[in-house]
């Protein structure tokens, strides 16, 4: 029997393969984990597809798409996992919809729901967000037609044929029936998602006697805190971010890289004051940010160019240099101003700050809730005193930022899902001006045109991997760029995927600032079959 297995690209280092079913993709999945291919970073499956995202210093896209054809898939996994009862109450603001789209009463709906067996098929878009299949066919509804911008956690949800319980408060485009108060990822907990591949699940109504289990939920424990020497934060207008270059690898626990936006900023301001590229630093989003030194320190500012001024001890006001490692002795604040640039600074401390990693990370993923708890004023920065090379006072010019009222053009690669569009929305997208709303953060950038993009289909796509700089496609029309703190899959057509060389760029668009896209080849899929 010839299996047909399509490669689409999704960037400059990633691919999905479309294959036929999720037993098919779940047997891919398990064959490329029992034999990874030298230079593979992440896989992420999804419903009918498996996102391979690859190191292109280690291995290139055409050499896996040989080795994935390859790959006998006649032979499907079996998984089998844990069973769990998920209490629910059912006040869902899309209740009466999905029950309308069925053809059911919002009794029948609740019934079957609560009577039906969910099965864990995959993990991904947040950590603990599980995707589950169910043995009642009727459950298949489509997405809301535009997401919402903040769903709370708990919430249970449908999409397409798959159920799913919200991990953290997210945007989100799936039908909400109701809310569970169980927690669905803790870091403090031996397995940090409830749910795992392979797992069954029930839903009973809280309302019918269900009761929460104390074990479910976890325990608060009180620390004991003492008081810390350091840099006092004495102004934060927006809370800064510890970043680093984020946690790689860990899409099989639905955790995305996360990390500095603008990579190349934090890496540029470690080796100012002799740190490893590595090392954390604050990400600070349109300046407003200030702190006071109880100690001589080293520091260096790079990225968005806060305007940075010294308030010493003894009342003097001077400015400190953008890119260029200089000192603070004891007393003296530091101030960052509104950057008329950019929109991200990052601040290094020579020997790193003491922050405790998570999950191997002292990167700070808002969508996921991931990683050290956000920097407000009063809060103190404990030096690590980490070894450190020399400062370099000789670091090359600092880039040009994009400012707000300008326009920044952005290259991009077209796919996975270019062929989901009409000819003329591909024209749009990359014709038009796009503008950058005030709906954007870390998680991704909406963007507006006064054209939407046309869609050629119109189905529902389901969920699948979705990279760093992809350009998803709503109902809408208009695009969403996601950045660093992206969920790992999606349910909307990615159109295409800014370029690597661009995506450090792409992170400091500000607000008000215009983006045109400049495609750098054709649209082409590749297409394997083989006999097995």
């Amino acid at each position: 029997m010839a299996e047909r297995l399509r490669f689409l690209p999704a960037g400059s280092d990633a691919f999905l393969v479309e294959l036929e079913d999720l037993a098919t993709t779940l047997t891919l999945l398990d064959s490329l984990l029992a034999a990874r291919p030298a230079g593979v970073i992440d896989l992420v499956p999804a419903a009918r597809t498996l996102m391979v995202r690859f190191d292109p210093l280690l291995t290139g896209y055409e050499h896996l798409v040989e080795v994935i054809a390859k790959i006998d898939l006649s032979v499907h996994s079996s998984r089998q996992g844990e069973t769990f009862e998920i209490p629910v109450v059912y006040d869902g603001e899309d209740l009466s919809d999905v029950a309308e789209i069925l053809g059911w009463t919002v009794e029948d709906l609740i019934r079957r729901h609560t009577e039906a067996t969910y099965t864990v098929a995959f993990t991904g878009f947040a950590p603990g967000f599980a995707y589950m299949t169910c043995d009642d066919p009727a459950f298949d509804v489509p997405r809301r037609k535009s997401p919402r911008v903040r769903i709370p956690a708990g919430s249970v949800a449908l999409a397409g044929p798959f159920g799913g319980i919200y991990p953290s408060d997210s945007p989100g485009g799936w039908q909400l029936l109701g809310h569970t108060p169980l927690t669905m990822w803790d870091t403090s907990r031996p397995r940090a998602a409830l749910l795992a591949p392979g797992d069954r699940v029930r839903f009973r109504e809280m309302a019918k006697g269900a009761i929460v289990s104390v074990s479910a939920s976890p325990e608060e424990t009180t620390k004991a805190v003492t008081p810390a020497a350091g840099l006092l934060v004495t102004r934060a207008d927006r809370p800064a971010l510890y970043q680093d270059l984020g946690r790689p690898g860990r899409a099989d626990q639905g955790i995305s890289e996360s990390g500095a936006v603008d990579r190349a900023s934090l890496i540029e301001a470690n080796l100012c004051v002799g740190n490893p590229r590595e090392a954390a630093a604050l990400e600070i989003t349109f300046g407003g940010f200030a702190l006071k030194a109880d100690r001589p320190v080293t520091l260096a500012v790079t990225g968005a160019p806060a305007p940075l001024t010294i308030l010493t001890a003894d009342g003097r006001i001077v400015p400190a240099p953008l890119g260029r490692p200089f000192a603070l002795d004891t007393g003296d604040e530091l101030t960052l101003g509104f950057p008329p640039d950019g929109m991200r600074s990052y601040l290094a401390l020579r020997g790193s700050f003491a922050v405790d990693p998570v999950l191997g990370s002292a990167a700070t993923d808002t969508l996921a809730k991931v990683g050290p708890p956000a920097i407000t004023t009063g809060d103190i920065l404990v030096p690590a005193n980490e070894p450190a090379a020399a400062v370099d006072p000789l670091r090359p010019v600092l880039k040009t930022m994009p400012r707000a009222g300008g326009t920044v053009t952005l290259d991009v690669v077209l796919g996975p899902r270019t062929d989901w569009f009409t000819e003329k929305g591909v024209a749009t997208l990359l014709s038009q001006d796009w503008q950058v709303t005030a709906e954007s953060s870390r998680v991704g950038m909406r963007l507006s045109g006064t054209e939407p993009l046309e869609r050629r289909d119109t189905a529902e796509l389901p969920s699948e991997g979705a990279v760093l700089g992809s350009i998803q496609v709503p109902h809408s029309g208009q695009p969403v760029l996601f950045l660093a703190d992206h969920p790992l899959t999606g349910g909307y057509p990615v159109i295409a995927v800014v370029a690597r060389h661009h995506l450090d760029l792409a992170g400091q668009i500000p607000i008000g600032a215009t983006i045109r896209f400049n495609a750098t080849a054709a649209f082409d899929p590749l297409v394997r079959e083989t006999d097995r």
